[in-house]
């Protein structure tokens, strides 16, 4: 409901500021808005045609991983720091290795198969939970690291700066991966300090200061390093680790003795169905928000950020992609349309186009989560949920910002 109100009032705040324009002499503004639309339409089209190639290559790696035992490998991996994480699910239940299966396929990119692991894990959680009708602990410390949108390969964000020009559309690989840890963590430290977990056991503590320790070193460590190198070494680890990951997909599957090849043209024909269903949605969000910027109403909107930020900070150049950010927790579809409308305008390998596709790739859409996961549970008081996981939102916003200064300049 929330998604259709801000479509609409794209069209209505955009026409309202734009018939302003017009009473006050700016003539063309009317054709410039109806030229937009068809100028999106076009573009949105464009990237979807690109689209359906990378997202079945992707798609069918991922399969390829997780038929070979990548996910289970994973799971296995963080199990001892998970399980500590959820003192009301015993050891063995179920809902831990639903949890476990949901976390490693969305770090992998498997939002397809990531939703219904979800959706499981909730209602596990369900028969554990003595008030039906209101979220457990267990629940909310699930959902907030859910939202809080840690991924290893954004697989669409690369894919979009692909299909859009860049030069090197892997160069927010690095940026992103980071931008989403510290996310995670800040809604992990939330939810934490609201069910008085202790973080300071030594399975959980030695994950924590190791992680953020080894990320704390990488950052000084780039820091210390001219802009120029700083793109370099991103791009080049950025693209190591992708292809890193691949080929350890392909060896865990050939192992197994998977028919590699079956695999893979099973996932992409799986990614083939899934680009062809984002073509509406990109078209209504990028035609909307097109004539939404056309208007004014975005460059209005844009500088009140600026003039507030202005007032403490000197540099303001992440307030114009600011809007991606926003608008991130309430939808992606619109999020991505409004990345991609920011590309567009500010060009793909420029600052503001980076840093849109970073905080693309390091948020959630939260408030969909939450709708999606506690009402196939029948759960109406999710209690501190929504809180929490737009505070780790606003942590991968804030780590985004810098992180984009540090590698991006």
């Amino acid at each position: 409901m929330a998604l259709n109100y801000i479509w609409a009032g794209f069209f209505v705040v955009g026409f309202a500021v734009a018939l302003l324009r017009f009473l006050t002499g700016e003539t063309g503004v009317f054709a410039d808005m109806v030229q937009s639309t068809f100028d999106m339409a076009k573009t949105s089209v464009d990237i979807a045609i690109y689209l359906i190639g990378v997202i079945s290559l992707w798609q069918g790696i991922m399969r390829v991983g997780e038929k070979g035992g990548a996910v289970r490998h994973l799971t296995r991996l963080v199990s001892p720091f998970f399980s500590r994480l959820f003192p009301e699910v015993p050891k063995n239940h179920p809902a831990i290795g639903a949890m476990m299966m949901n976390f490693s396929a969305n770090m992998l990119g498997l939002d397809n198969a990531a939703t219904p692991l979800g959706l499981k894990a909730m209602n596990e959680l369900q028969e554990l939970n003595p008030e039906k009708d209101k979220a457990s602990n267990a629940m909310i410390m699930f959902i907030v690291l859910n939202t809080s949108g840690l991924t290893i390969v954004p697989v669409s964000v690369m894919a979009i700066r692909a299909a859009q020009g860049a030069v090197n559309p892997a160069d927010v690989f690095l940026p992103i991966l980071l931008a989403t840890y510290f996310a995670s963590l800040g809604g992990l430290i939330a939810v934490s300090i609201r069910q008085r977990i202790n973080l300071l056991q030594p399975v959980i503590l030695g994950w924590l200061l190791g992680i953020t320790g080894l990320i704390g070193l990488f950052l000084w460590w780039f820091s210390q390093l001219d802009p120029a190198q700083v793109g370099t070494l991103s791009s080049a680890a950025g693209n190591g680790i992708i292809l890193l990951i691949i080929m350890t997909f392909f060896v865990l599957a050939l192992v197994k003795r998977i028919n590699v090849y079956e695999a893979f043209i099973d996932g992409a024909k799986e990614g083939f169905g899934v680009s062809i269903k984002i073509i509406p949605y990109l078209v209504a969000m990028l035609v909307a928000i097109g004539l939404f910027r056309t208007s004014g109403a975005l460059d209005y909107l844009v500088e009140g950020f600026r003039m507030v930020f202005a007032l403490f900070l000197e540099d303001t150049r992440f307030v114009d992609a600011l809007p991606t950010a926003l608008m991130k927790p309430l939808s992606g579809s619109g999020a991505r349309g409004m990345m991609v409308e920011q590309i567009e305008h500010f060009g793909v390998d420029g600052f503001v186009g980076r840093l849109a596709s970073v905080f693309q790739g390091s948020t959630e859409t939260t408030f969909y989560t939450l709708a999606v996961y506690f009402g196939a549970v029948n759960v109406s008081k999710t209690r501190y949920a929504l809180g929490a996981g737009l505070f780790a939102d606003f942590c991968g916003i804030v780590a985004a910002i810098v992180i984009a200064y540090l590698f991006f300049g």
